[in-house]
């Protein structure tokens, strides 16, 4: 068995670089990124006409170079999207700090007692982060020295990299940014000195980046959600199993009794009715019309002042509407697969011998057929990880719960690429795990499988 899991393991790390990097991929085809959001966003600000005429000649959508440029190197737009990938899986190195000048501007520093002229070989450039000036000195898109102008100490010394970018390579970046030919970029481009510090910044590192819609660390959002999508998550599955498992037993005892009849009418009818409709459904007329129940959120407003007992109500109160709709859907389902199920044994040969040696009827159902049934549902039990943290996105969009679902949807939505990612690596590395955990639950079952 740990032969097996092993090599379960080793398949986890490659199957998440293929979702992870196919999603990545095509994040990064979407329009609507921070990029151009940005642009919209200066294009709407301000007088429309001297936004127009600015992007015109700029190129940038009413973003300058500098802010669109800060924006392609803060999201890795900047690199290829293989680059881009590695960056965001922290084995290739982000530049942090990045700090450039041109080496055609023409301006005199003083420095101590003496006076530094620019020219179109050397350039001065203050150091992001640390606040002092160097020196660059290029020879074409190379790189002489590049010294602090205080110490004098070189700058690959005290852990900086200094690059030159050509005239040409900024006009296609440009291109390339407004999607427009390289031949209709500005002519005033010249050569720009480019220091930076090389860090390892990613998901190895335990850094998922930054959502560009709020602002904050993807982790520490993902961190804030995933304590909701447990609560409602734990709850559906304890109360599913606790109730289906004894009336899908119960079903398969009293087939064709009233009492089946009934029952199988009433998870129909909530099997037929979506989650979320059910939920819009109960919050009109449960919620809005007879107030009965809270409209939105997991507290009151005044939960803070509210005493422990009391607090435990309040979220019970707001728990009963989201939680019925969690319910409706996953009742029907189990239920009726194991009635199914114990129905087929229970006709089984093997079964009515024992009946036949003497064995009492529930002693029959729940000491032999019982477990052979529970074989197709007990496959599913590893796949409750990702629903429990993943929750439904519709449900919490309905009741404006701030779960793990609503936080998928509002950034599929806001196409925010970091969290996306965050998201989606998390939701892909519970569900490979909850495959593996299926097959260990199965065997633990089914005497049968034999990890060998």
């Amino acid at each position: 068995m740990l032969a097996y899991l092993f090599r379960r393991l080793l398949l986890v790390p490659v199957t998440m670089l293929g979702v992870t990097f196919l999603v990545f991929f095509v994040s990064r085809l979407v329009p609507g990124g921070p990029v151009a959001q940005a642009m919209q966003a200066a294009m709407s600000s301000g007088n429309e006409e001297q936004q127009s005429d600015r992007s015109k000649e700029e190129g940038g959508g009413g973003l300058n170079d500098d802010s669109a440029e800060a924006l392609e190197e803060q999201y890795g737009y900047d690199k290829s999207v293989g680059v881009a990938y590695l960056q965001w899986l922290g084995v290739w190195e982000r530049e942090v700090d990045l700090s450039k000048s041109e080496f055609s501007a023409k301006r005199l520093d003083q420095v101590g007692s003496s006076q530094i002229q620019d020219s179109e070989n050397e350039t001065l450039i203050v150091l992001k982060g640390v606040g002092t000036q160097a020196k660059v000195v290029r020879e074409g898109n190379q790189v002489l020295s590049a010294t602090m102008l205080e110490s004098g100490k070189s700058l690959g010394e005290q852990g900086w990299t200094v690059r030159i970018e050509s005239p040409q390579e900024r006009q296609k970046r440009w291109a390339k940014r407004t999607q427009l030919s390289v031949e209709k970029a500005p002519q005033n481009y010249s050569y720009r000195a480019v220091a930076y510090r090389p860090k390892f910044r990613g998901l190895i590192q335990g850094d998922l980046g930054e959502s560009h819609r709020f602002g904050d660390s993807v982790w520490s959002m993902i961190r804030q959600r995933i304590p909701v999508a447990l609560y409602f998550g734990l709850l559906t599955a304890v109360i599913t199993y606790l109730v289906c498992l004894p009336l899908g037993v119960m079903k398969a005892i009293k087939h064709r009794t009233a009492l089946d009849n009934v029952t199988s009418i009433l998870i129909f009818i909530g099997y037929s009715i979506p989650g979320f409709a059910l939920g819009a459904i109960l919050l009109v007329y449960l919620g809005a019309r007879m107030d009965l129940f809270p409209l939105f959120g997991m507290t009151s407003s005044e939960f803070d002042g509210f005493t422990p007992w009391e607090k435990v109500k309040d979220i019970a109160h707001h728990t009963v509407l989201p939680l019925s709709a969690y319910l409706v859907g996953a009742f029907a389902s189990t239920t009726m697969m194991m009635k199914n199920n114990l129905m087929d044994h229970l006709s089984a040969d093997y079964v009515r011998t024992a009946v036949a040696k003497g064995v009492s009827f529930p002693n029959a159902v729940w000491k032999h057929a019982f477990r052979n049934s529970f074989i197709p549902i007990a496959t599913g039990l590893g796949g409750l990880i990702t629903i429990i943290i993943s929750g439904s996105m519709l449900i919490e969009k309905v009741f404006d719960i701030q779960g793990f679902g609503l936080l998928q949807y509002q950034a599929i939505l806001d196409v925010d690429v970091p969290v996306i990612m965050g998201t989606l690596t998390i939701s892909a590395f519970l569900m490979l795990l909850g495959n593996i955990l299926s097959d260990v639950i199965v065997a633990m079952v089914d005497p049968r499988v034999k990890f060998k």
